[in-house]
């Protein structure tokens, strides 16, 4: 019994050993570790990349589309049963006729909300964009970038609801109006499509 505990007080000490071992040759070893503020920096890749995909809503806005996995969806001709054939159930289904479906972001496909109105006919379109690597979508485009891009806006209106304020930039594109809805100038919430 005597060897057995001798054996067990051993392997302990060695363990030990090992451990301030490790931790030693840690603290001796300066490793580099990314900074959080320096993961989420936008690059210049990341900023070409969402000025693409800004610039891939143009075009199709004046047919009445979003590009996309929403391509095909025209506001006021489609209807909500042509959305739910091609999308699927929503995530969360609208709780009032004047409300909205919401499909969810996933596997690298972006977010969407699709309101109807009372004849069941696609009314708006709002784009959320996707979760992962976000800066290089929606989460890249700011302010100074759409009006860059696409210039000036035909409206700019400041939405209150609540403590939260936002700041629409609408753009005119045929019948159609392309709506740019920022939380701050470098942080887009999402756009919409609507008729005029």
């Amino acid at each position: 019994m005597n060897t057995v505990n001798r054996a067990r007080q051993a392997l302990l000490a060695l363990s030990a050993a090992g451990v301030i071992a490790i931790g030693s040759l840690g603290a001796a070893t300066q490793l580099p570790l990314p900074s959080a503020s320096a993961a989420q920096a936008p690059t210049a890749s990341y900023s070409a990349m969402a000025l693409k995909q800004l610039n891939t809503f143009y075009k199709p806005a004046l047919k009445g589309e979003f590009p996309g996995n929403a391509a095909g969806f025209v506001v006021g001709e489609t209807k909500r049963s042509e959305v739910i054939e091609k999308f699927g159930s929503p995530d969360v289904s609208r709780t009032s006729a004047s409300g909205f479906d919401s499909y969810s972001a996933n596997m690298g496909n972006p977010g969407y909300a699709m309101s109807y109105n009372a004849a069941g006919v696609l009314k708006e379109i709002r784009y959320f964009g996707t979760n992962v690597e976000r800066q290089t979508n929606i989460g890249g485009m700011t302010v100074a970038m759409v009006k860059k891009a696409w210039y000036t806006p035909a409206s700019t209106t400041t939405i209150k609801t609540g403590n939260s304020i936002q700041t629409k930039l609408t753009y005119k594109r045929g019948a159609y109006h392309v709506e740019f809805i920022f939380n701050n100038s470098l942080d887009l919430s999402h756009i919409n499509l609507v008729k005029s």
